[in-house]
């Protein structure tokens, strides 16, 4: 890339940024009620996109490899039973990332 399109490439992304950060507050201003469909969305979204990442995760388990899918599913087990014990889900999820590169490795 030239030295031109460099700056093009961070300006664009420095406008996509700013746009993604600021155009909910134009849209919906302070003082005004927030749409029942945001509202919604803010209620299903997480649970939408921790479900598809979930799937995604375990989309490629072959269970007739020789671990029989057994270190995803211990793995998927310790983050759900983290995340119900100590609700903390960096802690939920950095473990369960941990215990799975061990259980791999075996």
């Amino acid at each position: 890339m030239t030295v031109s399109q460099q700056i093009v490439m961070i300006a664009v992304v420095v406008l996509g940024t700013m746009a993604t950060r600021f155009l909910p507050f134009l849209i919906f201003p302070p003082g005004r009620p927030t749409p029942r469909y945001v509202k919604y969305l803010g209620r299903v979204l997480p649970a939408a996109a921790i479900g598809l990442l979930v799937i995604y995760s375990l989309k490629d388990i072959n269970l007739l490899s020789s671990t029989h899918g057994l270190p995803e599913l211990v793995s998927v087990a310790v983050v759900v039973w983290l995340h119900l014990w100590k609700k903390n889900m960096f802690l939920s999820i950095a473990a369960g990332t941990i215990l799975y590169m061990i259980l791999i490795r075996f």
